[in-house]
């Protein structure tokens, strides 16, 4: 996780303590000094949060005793605070759920209401979006807030509570923000807004101003990726207009910070103030308007103004990693990197420490993990490991302190591990990587919900989990090459690096489709199946510097065994790789540009294990590629003599546990075709007509007795959804235009009446009414495209054979003249009929393109790609 992720979390529970602290305030009972819930209010106002909650303890057992239900609530709902405001989330849902079931027992529904939104902002700081939507609208399949009977929503509406409205309103508007739903927090989080003019608090206009400014934030965000995405499918008009809403979005968003300081200067209120002054702040740096460092002097003397409490800590925190973020003028994460440059860190140390303090003497463990983490990385950076491990150790103890929340134990075990690797003890390096992701995988593991929450920041993914994988992967590299190759140490060391980049395509796949879908994955014994011997399985892991390349190769005594070789320059590989698609893109260039960067990328991922493959006389090549290498035609690699397809069949899948191990069965193979042969405008981006996508359809059912075509008019969502719900079709073959970008909003299928189906809709479809039944064979897109240089893009092809269970796609990663497209995938389905695998389907069909023209371009035949299961 990057700090500047841990700043968006540290912002939000800033945001709940407007709502939080108000409806508490509105049900406290007005007591005597000495009455143990009074004492424990001004103990918690004190920011002695454990005093406080020894003093509610004690009248809970008062109330226990003379069963006094309705006080007995109001004292839970008290400790569930206290509880929440040390991390310790768990005991917090324990006393929510306990103090509601008494509220409800006792008919005071409007408590019910208000501390359902409590519980729900519970989950939404743990990550479970979806959970917290269910408590405030209830639990729905399509995400629509339903205002169930008994959610929070439609109880403050039901009792005209318009304090609880505005909560309930504003929390859903967070779990929409936090779940990357912009346009339904924006719209959410603005009827709060609303809801506010008949409620008598600037607390709460202000917490939702603010709330708004982080909604358009993330929303500036994402339409800058569309635009990023749009560019390298060279769509100039649809980049230039996402960077136009990107512009708007972030004014939006510093308008409603700005009104938002305005309210909470005017009621002194400290918090408020502080929690938007960070907001401006790291927007400042993000934008680089030159502001952020005139606002700071403002953070640090409030911060100094604010009484002792987590959230104290949480903004000495935030000010300290903002004043290194400035002073390095990188916008970017520093959790597991340092300053560019040396940089006075003075000032942050001091904020760092007395974050520690104030954690300390509050007794919060959680804050204190992230003080004294951050602080460890300080040290770091400054290479002084001992004090660095030192601060790292309290850190990873603090942490783990039986937390429901551990977002912050990996941090430490990683960053433990970076020490001890800059040290040279590779053997307690290696345990600490090996805690840090059993700690993000194992039981009670929390990578899932750190890949589906904040969307806004999903391309932080690379700095907050992929490091970690890669690092790891490289230790075990590194620990392989002092091993003798035949060695069963050697062995064992690239297995590890391969189950731990494993994990990491996986995570790949959850991120970018952003949601809690579980993915199949297959035993190992059953996934050997697919490592037949006449098959070697190729894996690329692309660092910084180096790329890894491991072959997978069978022996003749029927095992297999691992190579390990390095590609010295990454920079360069992406060079080459860019250029290779560039050029080998290009139908009509009469020169064979493309010929050179072929032969590079063969020269560099192949030849090195050339005579091993013609030992063991394999047939078939399989490539778990990594980032720009997944968007490589491997087909057209070039070995100086001739194509790669020309000698091996060849597929590439996500990776070899989300690869459905089962055979082909070539037998009643009744396919679902559908198609668009008319110009289309979706968009705004314009389609040209596709002629002969008709025969292409015709030539597929031909060959597939009991098809079925949908064309043009009749290719609809809708239709798409009667048809898979009325038949089992184990060939869903589509032939429109496509494209696939860098977010799943940018990858889409071009459908009747210039509609479009997303990739999400698409495998969202097939998933639901493949349920109980066997799933979809193949799954073919022709015409599709994908941009030159986009390490992302491919993920929606191989995630549909994943997400979906879609044993195998066939895909373009570029558009091909249909003429071409028609005759390869006629011969293609034809091979399949042949009891042909559907690697070898696809090398024999273009191959024949090959040998029918010898001047074709591989153009016209390259871009066709299989993912998934090759057999």
């Amino acid at each position: 996780m990057s700090r500047y992720r841990l700043s968006s979390i540290r912002q939000f529970l800033l945001f709940l303590v407007g709502f939080t602290t108000c409806l508490w305030l509105n049900y406290v009972a007005i007591a005597q000094p000495a009455d143990p819930i009074q004492q424990g209010v001004e103990r918690y106002r004190a920011g002695d949060i454990p005093g406080s909650i020894a003093a509610w303890q004690t009248a809970l057992t008062t109330y226990q005793k003379t069963n006094n239900l309705t006080a007995e609530a109001n004292v839970r709902a008290k400790l569930a605070i206290a509880f929440q405001q040390l991390g310790q989330s768990g005991a917090a849902l324990e006393q929510w759920k306990t103090a509601i079931a008494l509220y409800r027992s006792s008919g005071e529904f409007v408590q019910v209401g208000r501390l359902l939104t409590e519980q729900a902002q519970t989950y939404s700081r743990l990550g479970q979006n979806k959970a917290a939507i269910a408590l405030l609208c209830g639990a729905s399949e399509t995400d629509q807030c339903l205002k169930s009977e008994g959610s929070a929503l439609q109880i403050a509406q039901k009792f005209n509570d318009r304090s609880g409205e505005v909560a309930a309103l504003g929390s859903l508007g967070e779990a929409y923000r936090l779940r990357g739903e912009y346009s339904k927090a924006i719209k959410t989080l603005e009827s709060s807004l609303k809801t506010t003019e008949g409620v008598n608090s600037l607390t709460y206009r202000a917490a939702v101003l603010n709330s708004l400014g982080n909604a358009y934030v993330g929303h500036a965000a994402l339409n800058e990726q569309r635009a990023d995405s749009a560019r390298l499918r060279g769509a100039e008009t649809k980049a230039r207009e996402f960077i136009s809403n990107a512009n708007s979005d972030t004014s939006k968003a510093l308008g409603y910070f700005n009104n938002s300081l305005e309210i909470a200067r005017a009621q002194n209120d400290l918090l408020s103030q502080m929690r938007t002054l960070l907001n401006l702040v790291q927007q400042d740096s993000r934008t680089k308007s030159g502001n952020a460092a005139n606002r700071l002097p403002e953070a640090l003397t409030l911060l100094n103004r604010l009484p002792n409490s987590s959230n104290k800590v949480y903004a000495a925190i935030d000010l300290a990693e903002l004043q290194q973020r400035i002073a390095s003028e990188s916008a970017t994460s520093l959790q597991a990197q340092c300053p560019s440059r040396t940089i006075d860190d003075t000032q942050a140390e001091k904020l760092l420490q007395q974050a520690v303090t104030i954690a300390q003497s509050i007794q919060d463990s959680r804050a204190g993990s992230f003080a004294l983490g951050n602080l460890g990385h300080l040290y770091e950076c400054r290479k002084d490991y001992g004090k660095a491990l030192e601060f790292t150790k309290q850190a990873r103890l603090a942490a783990d302190q039986k937390l429901l929340a551990k977002d912050s134990l990996y941090l430490w075990e990683w960053q433990a591990g970076r020490i001890f690797k800059a040290r040279s003890n590779l053997a307690e390096a290696t345990q600490a990587y090996e805690r840090a992701i059993a700690t993000l995988e194992g039981e009670g593991g929390i990578r899932d919900n750190l890949l589906i929450a904040e969307q806004d920041l999903q391309f932080n993914f690379r700095d907050n989990i992929s490091p970690l994988y890669r690092e790891f992967a490289r230790l075990r590299f590194e620990q392989a090459e002092s091993l003798p190759i035949a060695s069963s140490g050697y062995q064992k060391q690239l297995d590890s690096a391969l189950d731990a980049i494993d994990s990491l395509k996986l995570a790949e796949l959850q991120n970018y489709f952003g949601d809690e879908c579980v993915f199949a994955l297959f035993d190992k014994e059953r996934v050997d199946d697919l490592e037949r011997s006449d098959t070697a399985v190729f894996s690329s892991i692309i660092l910084d510097d180096r790329t890894a390349i491991v072959a997978s190769l069978p022996t003749s005594d029927n095992r297999r065994i691992k190579k390990l070789i390095w590609i010295s320059d990454s920079n360069k590989l992406k060079a080459d790789i860019k250029t290779f698609r560039l050029e080998i893109q290009k139908f009509y260039d009469p020169t064979d540009a493309y010929l050179a960067p072929a032969q590079n990328l063969y020269n560099a991922i192949l030849r090195p294990f050339a005579a091993d493959l013609d030992s063991a006389k394999v047939k078939t090549l399989v490539f778990i590629q990594d980032g720009l290498l997944r968007s490589v035609p491997m087909a057209a690699l070039h070995d100086g003599q001739g194509f790669l397809v020309q000698k091996y069949a060849i597929a590439t899948t996500p990776g070899l546990r989300l690869t459905s191990p089962k055979p082909l069965n070539a037998q009643g193979l009744r396919t679902l075709a559908l198609g668009v042969t008319q110009a289309a405008t979706v968009d705004g981006e314009a389609f040209k007509p596709l002629e002969n996508v008709a025969d292409e359809l015709n030539q597929v059912v031909q060959r597939s007795p009991g098809s079925k075509t949908l064309v043009n008019e009749q290719f609809t969502r809708v239709r798409l959804e009667q048809e898979l719900k009325q038949a089992t079709y184990p060939i869903i073959h589509i032939a429109t235009h496509g494209q696939f970008g860098t977010i799943p909003e940018d990858s889409f299928l071009v459908t009747g009446n210039n509609q479009k189906l997303t990739i999400t809709q698409l495998e969202n479809d097939i998933r639901r009414f493949s349920r109980g039944t066997e799933p979809v064979e193949l799954l073919a897109l022709t015409a599709c495209q994908t941009g030159i240089g986009d390490d992302r893009a491919t993920l929606g092809i191989a995630g549909i054979t994943v997400q979906a269970g879609v044993r195998s796609a066939l895909a373009s990663l570029w558009y091909v003249d249909d003429a071409f497209t028609e005759e390869l995938i006629a011969q293609f389905y034809e091979n399949l009929r042949s009891s042909m695998s559907k690697a070898e389907a696809l090398q024999a069909a273009q191959k024949t393109l090959l040998a029918q023209n010898k001047e074709i371009h591989p153009a016209q035949w390259a871009s066709f790609t299989l993912i998934g299961n090759w057999l």
